[in-house]
């Protein structure tokens, strides 16, 4: 289960920072080695910096993240395909909230930023899209937050579809295909 667990963790940072040296520099504050060690199960981090590690993802993410990796103690063959397996679920959770018409859908982005880049460049930088459940009680919500090539701001703004279409007809493909540096060769479902 850790290696599962190492594997989805890792997909978010790399997601999030440009190599995990950074992540470990400049967010977490331990060693590369540290964080090495502990990747192979060989040491463990203190609480603080486990607290850390989940606040890379929402309460709703995090709870998803151990729903998966149990699952991969129970059905072994999931194992190889634990990452693509999160990230399905999440687009699917998703669009089935949007479906009901109880979430809403939020681009987050930094225009300035983007303005300037080349068309390349956009390909290394990301943009933040972030579906909430909402159940009117103050502090009470669900959120899943995709990390996406910034290019898709520009695709969205160009093309005739608003945000919504584009989350129904885009997400998955752009989300889960996306697996920077992971062990996952394809989609067990194709």
């Amino acid at each position: 289960m850790h290696k599962a667990l190492v594997l989805i963790i890792t997909d978010q940072i790399l997601t999030q920072y440009a190599s995990e040296q950074s992540f470990c520099q400049n967010y977490l504050d331990v060693t590369l080695h540290e964080w090495q060690q502990w990747k192979k199960g060989n040491s463990g981090l203190n609480a603080e910096k486990m607290q850390k590690i989940k606040n890379l993802f929402s309460d709703y993410e995090w709870m998803l993240v151990q729903k998966t990796v149990q699952r991969t103690a129970l059905l072994p063959e999931k194992r190889n395909y634990v990452v693509l397996e999160y990230k399905h679920l999440k687009t699917l959770i998703a669009k089935k909230w949007l479906d009901t018409g109880a979430a809403e859908v939020e681009l987050i982005t930094q225009k300035s930023s983007f303005q300037k880049a080349t068309k390349e460049n956009l390909y290394n930088k990301t943009i933040q899209l972030r579906v909430v459940m909402d159940y009117g009680v103050w502090g009470y919500e669900d959120i899943l937050e995709f990390y996406l090539p910034a290019i898709v701001q520009n695709q969205i703004e160009e093309s005739q579809v608003n945000l919504l279409e584009w989350v129904n007809d885009q997400l998955t493909e752009t989300y889960v295909k996306k697996l920077p540096n992971s062990e996952i060769i394809e989609d067990e479902n194709e």
